[in-house]
């Protein structure tokens, strides 16, 4: 008998019986659909077959010794490698319950016997179309997750490159030297790490935190893009109203950042940005702003970026060694710093740049 469905040609179709003879008719009946059957007597011998060779289609008997044939497809629908693999129930048992059982467990179709070939050649011709057509749209999906992921990847980079525009402005604004903004990130990052060789940090610091602070630091001042250039390059002292606009870069910048916060793993930057960002000016005692927070009410990152940006400074814009730069700060720790933190800067005090 020559079938005249879809193309089913290759396709392996698994036999399973414990009736020989009924073995045989099917595999004769799978021979005229140029598909390639393999037999198996039980369902655990069908397991082992499956395991050899991935069929895209599974023919069952129900009643079978050791393992029936509803046993074996939810043996096959628990894995998730053979899951999609259409079953077919051919049986004897023509009582609604055991025709509803079989759809429940996750067949896909119930043919009773006796064996009509053009019913089984047609029901396994539709049924390997849907499962080509089920392949073929995850594989669609698939692709089309990994062009979306890429695309997102490319509008958070974009968005970065922006962020680190407008800070490299603000840093311009603040007569910052153009390395400023580098250093401070390379800096983040080394000092991180030495917090997490820490048992007081060890917890909080990951390698992913790592390299997120390394990535938001650079943008702390960011919010200076918002002031005045007259008020940032002032040189003598600043009037109340000018010291409190200077101030509100704090607010700018989180709200610049917060504003980009949407889905995904750029959330954590953007986060920790913002964190930066707002509460990088506050004070270990509380004496400083926007909210005068203290000690562990600040975010750690933020400071870390207190102390990094304060050491950054010192050694550039007002050319201290790194030694001098140290002395001056170890007078402020436990004011403006926590002074754990100082005290792991120290010793890893040879690795900043």
């Amino acid at each position: 008998m020559e079938y005249s469905g879809i193309n089913a040609d290759g396709k392996t179709i698994l036999i399973v019986d414990d009736v020989e003879v009924n073995r045989v008719i099917l595999e004769e009946i799978i021979k005229d659909m140029n598909c390639r059957p393999v037999l198996a007597k039980d369902g655990g011998e069908a397991l082992e077959k499956v395991r050899e060779c991935l069929p895209q289609l599974i023919l069952t008997d129900i009643s079978m010794p050791e393992m029936n044939g509803y046993e074996l497809c939810k043996s096959l629908k628990d894995n998730e490698k053979t899951r999609n693999i259409p079953v077919i129930f051919i049986s004897a048992f023509d009582a609604p319950q055991d025709i509803v059982e079989g759809f429940s467990i996750g067949g896909a179709d119930y043919i009773t016997k006796p064996f009509i070939p053009e019913e089984i050649q047609a029901r396994v011709g539709v049924h390997l179309r849907l499962y080509e057509m089920n392949r073929e749209l995850m594989e669609m999906n698939r692709r089309l997750q990994v062009s979306v992921s890429e695309q997102l990847k490319q509008m958070e980079q974009e968005k970065k490159n922006i962020l680190y525009a407008l800070a490299n402005i603000a840093a311009q604004n603040s007569l910052y030297d153009k390395e400023y903004i580098k250093r401070v990130g390379d800096n983040c990052r080394i000092l991180a790490t030495g917090m997490q060789l820490s048992p007081l940090f060890e917890e909080d610091v990951s390698d992913t935190y790592i390299d997120t602070i390394e990535l938001a630091a650079p943008l702390c001042d960011i919010g200076n893009i918002g002031i005045s250039k007259e008020i940032l390059q002032k040189e003598g002292e600043l009037t109340r109203e000018e010291l409190l606009e200077m101030q509100s870069h704090t607010n700018i910048g989180a709200r610049l950042l917060r504003d980009l916060h949407g889905s995904s793993d750029y959330n954590d930057f953007i986060l920790i940005s913002t964190e930066i960002a707002n509460y990088h000016h506050e004070n270990w005692d509380g004496s400083g702003y926007p909210e005068g927070r203290k000690q562990d009410e600040i975010p750690l990152a933020a400071q870390i970026v207190s102390l990094v940006n304060r050491y950054c400074i010192l050694t550039g814009k007002e050319e201290k060694s790194k030694e001098e730069a140290l002395a001056i700060m170890r007078g402020e720790a436990g004011v403006k710093y926590n002074p754990d933190i100082f005290e792991i800067c120290c010793k890893i005090s040879r690795q900043l740049c």
